[in-house]
């Protein structure tokens, strides 16, 4: 079992001071135009080395990565970014965990229960395509006929145990999922994006403690602190009665304040993907 003690930290500075730190050690000096230089002590950038390329002063960053408070300005932190070679995705997610870090402990606040309005119920069911409803921490909420036929068994889990993350992770899926390293790996990085933009929210807390206990695999990679955005993806299966398939997947917010989303999985028109989409449906029917 695994000390969750680190899962998540209710600091936000110390979540901002882990991501620099993880990122700043994964780039060599080589990546940046440095000379490597013999007997480097440690992996990746020196802090200074660091400092010096995002023309901050080398204290001050220290003062970052030990989880002090400071306050970076955003020139600042754009200037980190250029110099960890970040990604757009990476790059909003460092501007996310500072704004969290600057804003001052507030009590906690009443948090509502996700729910799925009627619309998008009816929607959802309307749909010729597999579709679900996914929460801001991949709760899933709701489901299509098609859509349920894609999860199988997992429908019938107990609601608070439907989460996307609890479909791969474990060392099973992979007979379902042939590439299912790599889309936990993802879905990891799209609950750290989301994580980041309301770390106090109960059930986020909740479920990244469950799972960093639960799961080796969820802890070592939710260190990494990978960062995806929840907007699309590819998605592989085997399913028991079509065989293989490979279907993409897009994720559109429901109206309203930031909350559930609707996923839809769609395959290349006349590919044969789509004709074992079509054979699925067809046996739904028959049901």
């Amino acid at each position: 079992m695994n000390d969750s003690s680190h899962a998540m930290s209710d600091d936000p500075r110390r979540e901002l001071a882990e991501f620099l730190r993880t990122r700043r050690t994964r780039l060599r000096p080589e990546d940046v135009g440095l000379e490597p230089g013999p007997r480097r002590r440690v992996a990746g950038l020196r802090r200074e080395e660091l400092a010096l390329l995002a023309g901050v002063s080398s204290d001050y960053y220290q003062r970052m990565e030990q989880g002090r408070d400071v306050r970076p300005s955003e020139q600042v932190l754009d200037a980190l970014a250029r110099a960890l070679t970040f990604s757009a995705e990476e790059t909003r997610h460092l501007h996310s965990l500072a704004a969290a870090a600057r804003t001052p402990a507030r009590s906690p606040r009443p948090y509502e229960p996700e729910d799925v309005p009627d619309t998008t119920l009816r929607l959802l069911h309307g749909m010729s395509s597999p579709a679900l409803v996914v929460g801001r921490f991949l709760d899933v909420l709701a489901w299509n006929p098609l859509g349920g036929a894609l999860l199988g068994d997992f429908t019938r889990q107990p609601q608070k145990e439907r989460n996307m993350l609890a479909l791969f992770l474990h060392p099973q899926a992979d007979r379902t999922c042939p590439n299912r390293a790599a889309t936990v790996a993802e879905l990891i990085g799209m609950l750290r994006t989301q994580v980041a933009a309301d770390p106090g929210n109960p059930r986020a807390i909740e479920l990244v403690g469950e799972l960093a206990v639960r799961s080796d695999e969820f802890a070592a990679l939710w260190a990494l602190h990978d960062v995806e955005e929840p907007t699309r993806g590819q998605m592989r299966l085997n399913h028991p009665r079509v065989g293989e398939l490979n279907l993409d997947w897009d994720a559109y917010p429901i109206p309203g304040n930031p909350g559930p989303a609707l996923m839809v999985c769609t395959a290349a028109e006349g590919s044969l993907d789509a004709e074992r989409l079509q054979l699925l449906a067809g046996l739904l029917d028959v049901r």
